[in-house]
């Protein structure tokens, strides 16, 4: 199988929380065909962009503007949302980001773009009715796939080596395929084993929970196996993203997937490193307080980002991790995050 790759490589820099790119953010995304094969070890250095805000719209545009996205003209893109349920977001992707996203990704070009995703708590298509996503395919024009209702041949059964699923795993053949994958995630605790949901977790929604003719039920081997969180990682070696896109201006510190005890975050991340992402998502949960898997031990030691890290998903450290930032109050609120994340 072609499993395509379009995780960007970026150069080194110093460690710190950034007021303003110090490189030519131009020089860190130049094609969606210069990437780096998820499980090739660890990047020197991880870009985060971070952008303070309760704007939706306006913090995914900045964020994308620092990264200095694309270019993607004539390109077929994926987007990956958080679909797992219909509840408001955190509880699911908040539709004002995936708009932005989509009207971003035309306005630069893309040839098209396709919505998909797998509910893991309600029927997919009646979770994308409810929350109004077919209705704003035909308004944006973008097009969307239900993976329930995609046949055995929408399928590809991976088997990495070394994995902790016990047959493999099954992967929507519409991510494979694409020119490139943009994902888009929450911030939120996660109450069912999973410990946390952002980037790493939200590649959960590419896999089958069961293949059309086959009673094998993927999710419930997932959900009941004490290797639960590496296992999510593992889902992961599947493909790259060429950016994620993670909505944080609302989060859950507790409960979670689909409600818990929210708070106003006031942040959102861009970057192509799930690792590093989910690194400084799991910082920002710990300066507002959360649960206490999520707060235990260093973040690089929580299970989902260590396995990640020991496939060579990502960063390998806290301190490869830039925090780019474009204003005062970003900059001010990342040096607090970088405390959390070093510590």
């Amino acid at each position: 199988m072609d499993r395509r790759s379009f995780v960007k490589a970026t150069a080194g820099l110093s460690g710190v929380a950034l007021t303003a790119p110090l490189v030519d953010p131009a020089a860190l995304f130049k094609s969606p065909r210069e990437t780096r094969a998820p499980g090739a070890g660890p990047t020197p250095t991880a870009h985060i962009a971070f952008v303070k805000t309760r704007d939706r719209a306006t913090g995914v545009r900045r964020a994308m503007d620092l990264l200095e996205f694309g270019p993607i003209k004539g390109k077929a893109i994926f987007l990956k949302p958080n679909f797992n349920s219909h509840h408001e977001n955190p509880g699911s992707t908040h539709n004002d980001t995936l708009a932005t996203l989509v009207k971003s990704l035309q306005a630069g070009g893309a040839d098209r773009v396709t919505v998909g995703d797998r509910s893991g708590m309600g029927d997919t298509a009646g979770v994308m009715e409810r929350k109004g996503i077919f209705q704003m395919a035909d308004e944006l024009g973008f097009e969307t796939v239900v993976f329930d209702e995609l046949d055995e041949a929408g399928w590809e059964l991976l088997r990495p080596e070394d994995s902790h699923w016990s047959t493999g795993f099954a992967i929507a053949r519409p991510v494979l395929e694409a020119d490139g994958v943009i994902q888009t995630c929450c911030l939120k605790t996660h109450q069912y084993g999973g410990h946390f949901t952002m980037s790493l977790k939200n590649s959960v929604g590419l896999v089958a929970k069961q293949l059309p003719g086959d009673s094998y039920n993927y999710m419930r081997e997932l959900h009941g196996s004490p290797y639960q969180r590496q296992m999510i990682a593992e889902i992961n070696l599947a493909y790259g993203p060429d950016l994620v896109v993670l909505d944080g201006v609302e989060a859950f510190v507790d409960g979670g997937p689909d409600a818990g005890k929210k708070v106003d975050a006031e942040v959102v991340l861009a970057g192509t490193d799930r690792v590093a992402v989910d690194a400084v998502g799991v910082a920002i949960l710990r300066h507002f307080g959360t649960t206490l898997e999520v707060s235990q031990g260093r973040i690089f030691e929580q299970e989902q980002i260590a396995r990640a890290v020991e496939l060579g998903l990502g960063v390998d450290r806290p301190e490869k991790i830039e925090l780019v930032t474009d204003d005062p109050a970003s900059r001010d609120y990342a040096g607090r995050i970088r405390e959390m994340l070093l510590a």
